[in-house]
């Protein structure tokens, strides 16, 4: 059929016009369908490594007990516990307990404070002959940086009292109010820490408190064994005080983790789950509760010891496990730490201790008290030149005391952090 004379040429115009509108669609179509590709490959990706890792932490179960926090305490063979899962544990047979000696029989003194459970006690507990494990669920490895830095601190976070400077530069937003003894050699330390649950501004942020063990440099070579109570909504996704542990021998580069996240403490305890909720807590003006916590160097195989309490012996790390600490510790801290993630030199409001300074003193103001230190004849000795340390005291203080009573060397610590003046 002929066309009118210039019809040719605005069909044409028509024809492109059509095709561009059709590739004006069919382009982020097909770029969305990619994305989409993509996107499921990455999440049934990141879904395969969440399944692996949770099968590696979570060992079968004898016996599974609901905690009314909304925990799961898997009591697990002492045997399959994750430690055993590092080549270097294959031939480890299990010490089931310290040797005698006099620290061992001394720690079994009765205690006069009020007495602390873990919350999953009102629901069951687990048999002789299995240990229990907070299960960690999908959630709890999706709120981590990455799957493979789940239960892993951040390098350089040691409080190192002798490097502060005027500038009260902190170590990657980490702020610490603590006492502190070094120059000497120690074997092992005790303390017994109050209690609380502290306010965290932000979910990626921490409020503990805790005994640090501490041998080698603040370079690459720190080994460290840590004890004591943690608020951690990212890492336990609610606001509960925990009892936790953590050990390193390279200053958090390769080497330890929080708990039993990864090989290196054993534990012999069936009562005492690592992670788990603490209860009762203190109150403002009311009710205090303390724990006590007792880590030790068993002078015969090396290994370092933990005793919660004046009756749970939990378990041990292994003397291998460490270069430094193999022989003894060159500093030992007693006190909290916080981290601050705000901004532009913005102080966090996150809380230390109970929140309130130390001059408060008792039932306002956080408190370690009956610190000690183990000597090279294995015995409980109290610290010697105490010294104290702190950033920036107008956010977090402490003050150190000496009591002729049953509270021996004590300090109250802990702050509000963001306040008038602290901002």
């Amino acid at each position: 059929m002929a066309l009118p004379c210039g019809s040719g040429r605005r069909w044409w115009r028509a024809v492109k016009m059509a095709l561009g509108l059709c590739l004006c669609f069919l382009i982020p179509m097909a770029a969305a369908g990619i994305r989409n590709t993509n996107s499921t490959f990455g999440d049934q990706k990141l879904k395969l490594e969440v399944q692996q890792q949770l099968k590696l932490l979570n060992k079968p179960a004898h016996k599974s007990i609901k905690s009314p926090d909304g925990d799961i305490i898997d009591c697990i063979h002492i045997n399959n516990q994750p430690a055993f899962d590092h080549p270097l544990f294959k031939n480890h047979t299990i010490q089931m307990r310290p040797p005698k000696g006099r620290l061992f029989d001394e720690s079994k003194v009765s205690s006069k404070s009020k007495s602390i459970n873990q919350l999953w006690h009102l629901n069951g507990r687990c048999p002789e002959g299995t240990i229990p494990v907070r299960r960690t669920k999908e959630d709890d490895l999706l709120r981590a940086s990455s799957i493979k830095n789940y239960g892993r601190k951040k390098h350089l976070t040691i409080p190192k009292p002798s490097s502060a400077q005027p500038d009260l530069t902190d170590q990657g937003g980490h702020q610490h109010a603590i006492v502190y003894v070094e120059g000497d050699k120690y074997y092992g330390a005790k303390g017994t820490i109050n209690v609380w649950k502290p306010q965290i501004q932000e979910p990626n942020e921490f409020s503990l408190s805790q005994i640090w063990i501490l041998g080698g440099s603040f370079g690459e070579d720190l080994n460290s064994i840590e004890a004591g109570w943690q608020v951690s909504p990212d890492l336990y996704g609610d606001s509960n005080a925990r009892l936790f542990t953590y050990w390193t021998s390279d200053a958090y580069q390769a080497t330890g983790c929080y708990n039993l996240l990864c090989s290196g403490f054993i534990q012999i305890s069936n009562q005492i789950a690592m992670g788990a909720s603490i209860y009762p807590v203190s109150g403002y003006g009311g009710s205090q509760y303390d724990i006590s916590i007792l880590v030790w160097k068993d002078p015969k195989e090396g290994n370092w010891w933990m005793q919660f309490g004046n009756e749970h012996v939990l378990g041990y790390w292994p003397a291998f496990l460490f270069s430094y600490l193999s022989d003894s510790a060159s500093m030992i801290e007693w006190g909290g730490e916080v981290v601050n993630s705000q901004p532009d030199g913005q102080h966090t409001s996150t809380q230390m201790g109970s929140g309130h300074f130390p001059g408060e003193g008792f039932g306002r103001a956080s408190y370690f008290k009956n610190i000690q230190i183990v000597d090279g004849s294995n015995n409980l000795r109290p610290p010697k030149d105490i010294a104290t340390f702190t950033e920036q005291p107008n956010c977090y203080d402490v003050q150190n005391r000496k009591s002729g009573d049953n509270w021996g060397n004590y300090f109250y610590y802990g702050g509000p952090g963001k306040n008038p003046n602290c901002q």
